[in-house]
């Protein structure tokens, strides 16, 4: 049931771990939270980030492991259980200036609010090589998430490489060498951009090696990845390297386009909590949780922990306002 004049309690923008664990909180507190979904697109589909990943291993609950797909429609399914409805569509606009606020959908759909949970989190930045897709769509050994996948069985004592030069790369190359047997970063230029410490952490690793001035062109493999294709930025000279994995390090991009500056960013775009560790933004009403705020830990399971303080505290919100 919506309050008067057709408005939800809380709508949930979103629906990685985040949005449905918001949803599924929300649910149980009786605010019968409305999901918009998203829309799918080539780069993102309902869901999030895990529908791209093939075997989760390191969240709680899934002693055996879990594709990200099917640990998903879980998540969905428990937040429907209590109630929860969806909608497969994306929120494009916000007006968060006036109250109840007022949302636009991509399908000329208009719905009305008194909170708003945002958990449409971050997408990863590809290469976007056609193999590179289609293996890492597959689990063909191609991942924008080295702690999320390198321990896996097919990386161990493999030659793996990593794309970037950034803290992101640099600390992903170094996690994926407690298990692969060499690890290539490949970077553009001459020099890495990341922090000293964690330079000299990578480069004093006997099993790193560089590739300076080189980036990926082509990703060999049809089942599974076999190697990678080079180009030398100086020369413009073509080289191949034989890999079993390739991690993509070179950042993410937070999916706040459709806010249009409503809600303060940081100048990558991810949202700026106001009082930190609640997910509470500058707009009284409105909570952002997940990837969509977090650019250091970028987990499901701390995603998840997100969602829950997100509907938490939009619960508390709504009872002060005498809404619930």
């Amino acid at each position: 049931m919506t309050t008067p004049n057709d408005v939800e309690q809380v709508v949930i923008i979103g629906s990685g771990p985040a949005g449905w664990t918001a949803a599924l909180y929300a649910a149980r507190a009786d605010l019968e939270p409305l999901v918009y979904e998203g829309a799918p697109t080539q780069e993102m589909i309902p869901g999030g980030q895990l529908m791209f990943t093939t075997d989760v291993e390191n969240y709680p609950g899934y002693p055996e492991g879990v594709t990200g797909q099917e640990m998903m429609a879980d998540f969905k399914k428990q937040a429907e259980r209590f109630g929860t409805r969806v909608i497969t569509d994306d929120i494009t606009k916000c007006h968060f200036g006036e109250t109840p606020f007022r949302l636009e959908t991509l399908e000329g759909n208009e719905v009305k609010a008194h909170a708003v949970i945002i958990a449409t989190g971050a997408k990863a930045k590809w290469l976007w090589l056609d193999n590179e897709q289609r293996l890492a769509q597959s689990g063909g050994g191609v991942s924008a998430c080295a702690v999320c996948d390198g321990a896996l069985p097919v990386f161990r004592d493999q030659h793996l490489a990593v794309v970037g030069g950034g803290d992101t790369a640099v600390e992903e190359a170094t996690f994926l060498t407690k298990f692969a047997s060499k690890v290539t970063v490949v970077h553009r230029r001459d020099e890495l951009r990341a922090s000293k410490i964690m330079q000299d952490r990578l480069l004093n690793n006997p099993k790193v090696e560089m590739a300076w001035n080189s980036v990926v062109t082509d990703v060999y493999g049809d089942d599974a990845i076999s190697g990678v294709q080079l180009q030398d930025t100086q020369t413009d000279e073509f080289r191949d390297m034989d890999v079993k994995g390739l991690f993509i390090a070179i950042g993410h991009e937070p999916n706040t386009k459709f806010l249009e500056g409503q809600i303060d960013t940081d100048d990558a775009g991810y949202i700026i909590p106001v009082e930190p560790p609640s997910t509470k933004t500058k707009i009284p009403g409105v909570f952002a949780v997940g990837d969509v705020s977090d650019k250091t830990y970028r987990q499901a399971v701390t995603a998840a922990g997100s969602g829950c303080a997100g509907a938490l505290d939009a619960e508390r919100w709504l009872a002060e306002q005498g809404i619930h």
